[in-house]
């Protein structure tokens, strides 16, 4: 198993806000990659999310966290996929600051 990737968003919407923009947002996620994704499971309890994601034959798991300032995103990335872990963190963090910003 490889090292975790681990990505941080930086917001200054304040927690709830934050949080509530996420959870709004997954949907929107859902539909806009629903044809390179098998699936996709998501648990929240307070300010946690945490995730599973089947896509290209493997299976991608991690959790979210939201803080007053900044998610943070750790993602367990399988060993064939760890291979793009650049790219991977270049789009959470551009999917990520674009679920932040909409109102």
């Amino acid at each position: 198993m490889s090292k975790p990737l681990v990505v941080s968003i930086p917001h200054n919407l304040g927690q709830a806000e934050a949080t509530r923009r996420l959870q709004g947002g997954m949907a929107g996620v859902k539909s806009q990659f629903g044809d390179k994704v098998a699936s996709i499971q998501e648990t929240w309890s307070g300010n946690r999310m945490d995730f599973r994601v089947g896509a290209m034959g493997q299976n991608v798991s991690g959790h979210l966290e939201v803080m007053q300032d900044q998610v943070r995103v750790e993602v367990q990335l399988p060993w064939i996929l760890a291979m793009v872990a650049e790219k991977a963190k270049t789009f959470i963090q551009k999917q990520g600051t674009l679920l932040l910003e909409k109102k």
